[in-house]
Formats: C-alpha cells, structure tokens, sequence
C-alpha cells in the first residue's frame, strides 16, 4: 500500500492550519485551525472490505514536570510515550481519498460528536479526552481529530504519524465509546496491509 498527503510531504513539517495550536510571539501559543490533513491511499490489497486511519504522535513527554517551563527545554532523551490524534473506523472499501478539513475544520471545546461520523464511519476518542480531563473549560470527549499541540519548550520536533490499514472486514466489533487500543485489539488478524505517512511539527521558535 502507499499513503500520500496533498498537505504535507513525508518527513516534512505540518502545516499550522493542521494544528491545534500554533506559536505566537507574545503568549507562546495559540489556537489554530485544526483541520485535518488531506490524504490518499493506493495499491488496495485484493479482498479489502475497509479502511482504518490512526495518528499518533510517539514522542510525548513522559513526565510533566518541565512541560511548558519558562526557564527550561524539555530534554531529548526524556522517555517518550504515545498520544493519538486520530482514530476514525469503518472506512468504506470505495473511498481512497480523504479531503483536508473534511472530519475536522476547527477546534470544538469538549470535543467533536461521536462516535458516527461522515460516509458510515465512526471516530474514536483521541488523547485529549485525558489531557484536558482535568481542565474545567476544556474538558469534554474529543472524538475524531485534533491535531498537533506538543509543548512549547521541547527540545525535539514530534512526529505526527498517519498509518492507514486495509481490513478484510467492513465494520470492526468495538466498544460504544472506543480509543485506539480498542481498534489495534479488534483489527488483529483481519490487517491485509498498511501504510503510514509522517509529518513534523514542533511550537518551539528555536526549531520553527
């Protein structure tokens, strides 16, 4: 399979209008324009009934102490963990493309409906739903896709990774409310192929 991006090229920066947040000069960040990013795929494995797409950014903070610190740059070799931006299912087996901002054109505070989505597919909740879980004005559930937000002070760019799967299955058995550890659980053993698209996006002016 291949996976191409009409909004960023492989290994190359995301643009800002696909972002949650982008930098600014006087309060460090600010909000963006949250759309997600245009992508296609090819070469479909013979027998393929649908698609799954994930995104997810490796090389989050594990620890939160230096996280947007005034005085400080949060260490490249801090361990990194995953939070995932993306998880939408159900992809029907006759759409290879999918449109920038076509799932997400904006920030939603609480978050995007869901699980139903556009075409017959369903969204999971990505990683915010925990990030601002403790955040009186933002908290809420965040399905569908929220782009890129890393700290401001992070010494590393972060990868933001597009993984599209091919299934032998039209609709995956998932819980109401799913996540991405859901979806890798249900689709093992029906993954007839993949692809996956890399992109990079840092708030740190010392990198942009």
């Amino acid at each position: 399979m291949k996976i191409f991006s009409e909004s960023f090229a492989e290994g190359q920066a995301i643009p800002p209008e696909f972002a949650f947040c982008q930098p600014d000069p006087e309060q460090h960040v600010t909000t963006s324009g949250n759309r997600n990013p245009q992508l296609t795929w090819s070469d479909i494995p013979p027998g393929t009934q649908s698609f799954v797409i994930i995104c997810h950014d490796p090389d989050v903070p594990g620890s939160l102490d230096d996280f947007n610190k005034e005085d400080r740059e949060i260490a490249a070799t801090l361990p990194r963990i995953a939070l995932y931006h993306w998880v939408l299912v159900d992809i029907p087996a006759t759409m290879q493309t999918i449109a920038a901002g076509e799932f997400s054109n904006g920030i939603t505070v609480g978050g995007k409906p869901g699980p139903g989505a556009i075409h017959g597919t369903r969204q999971g909740l990505n990683g915010y739903t925990a990030w601002f879980g403790a955040d009186p004005d933002m908290k809420g559930n965040y399905f569908g896709y929220d782009g890129p937000c890393p700290p401001w002070n992070d010494s590393i760019r972060h990868r933001y990774i597009f993984t599209v799967y091919a299934l032998d299955a039209e609709k995956l058995t998932l819980p109401e409310r799913f996540e991405a550890a859901d979806v890798l659980k249900a689709m093992e053993g029906h993954c007839l192929g993949e692809a996956a698209l890399t992109g990079t996006y840092s708030l740190n002016p010392r990198l942009t």
